[in-house]
């Protein structure tokens, strides 16, 4: 199977990219089930790279019926050593208006039960995830931004709600008096999975709307949304092109090594099929004599 070594994640509005050239759609299987979409494996801007629809094409799926392992497996099988993700959010706060693109460097957790590691079954791993955004990518990516005239914020916490409702009021005024900034339904576990395979990721948070606490909420139209959402969607498509042309071959952060001191179950004791099931993400970290 060709190997690429970047992945693209489109969430809402971005299910596609006209910038995609020489497609290969793959059928990638995956020992935790089938991705949300075929893998389009295409060139672009004379770099291979992996293009993977969150939601399927046709955005069939809820956030909460993603397979969030088959797909960063799937993308880890075929090569893929860091992910450019965008994702449609709401704003926290005043400063970050609709139209705004984010680059978050943190996250909060508010979902329920969500399957967020690969680890189990006999094999316990802790990664570190003090720091959930590779540095080295979002200084990229931040820098394409600038090079692409798009303006993005870089640095901010992202709330990572269950849905697929939207927040209460409530809810929406303390995340803001817990200074968050942008909520979302995705990113938390794609963020997770991807570390746990040593993959570089970050994600661009394109703000559709202010969340509920804010005065002008109610008059926003799904109409509104929509066309908020396919303009920003189009401002992620020039920074991934731009990021991606610029990229640079190797890279010197510590993703690529973050199970080196994880993995804590003796190899000896670890079942053969959990070995089997995850060579492609600690097969290095296992080989047995």
């Amino acid at each position: 199977m060709e190997k690429v070594r970047i992945g693209i994640i489109g969430g809402s509005g971005l299910y596609d990219m006209a910038e995609l050239t020489g497609r290969t759609e793959v059928e990638v299987q995956t020992p935790f089930g089938a991705p949300s979409d075929k893998v389009v494996i295409a060139s672009l801007e004379g770099r291979r790279v992996a293009f993977l629809a969150r939601h399927g094409r046709g955005h069939r799926i809820l956030p909460g019926e993603l397979n969030f392992r088959a797909n960063i497996y799937a993308l880890k099988v075929l090569g893929v050593e860091r992910i450019l993700s965008a994702s449609a959010v709401g704003s926290l706060r005043e400063e970050l208006a609709p139209m705004d693109i984010l680059l978050p460097d943190q996250f909060l957790d508010r979902t329920r039960g969500r399957k967020s590691t690969f680890f189990g079954d006999g094999l316990a791993a802790h990664i570190a995830f003090g720091d959930p955004v590779c540095s080295e990518l979002i200084d990229h990516v931040h820098a394409s931004a600038g090079r692409a005239g798009v303006r993005t914020v870089k640095g901010g916490t992202y709330v990572c709600m269950e849905g697929p409702a939207f927040s209460t009021r409530a809810e929406s005024n303390l995340y803001r008096s817990w200074g968050m900034d942008v909520i979302g339904m995705t990113n938390l576990q794609e963020a997770k999975l991807a570390r746990e395979a040593e993959i570089c990721y970050v994600t661009l948070a394109l703000v559709t709307d202010y969340d509920c606490w804010h005065a002008s909420h109610e008059s926003v139209s799904v109409e509104m949304i929509l066309n908020y959402l396919q303009q920003n969607s189009r401002n992620a498509q020039k920074i991934i092109v731009e990021s991606v042309r610029t990229l640079p071959e190797s890279r010197d952060c510590r993703c690529g090594s973050a199970l080196e001191h994880a993995l804590i179950t003796d190899p000896a004791a670890i079942p053969q099929e959990t070995c089997a099931r995850l060579e492609p993400i600690v097969g290095r970290y296992l080989k047995r004599s």
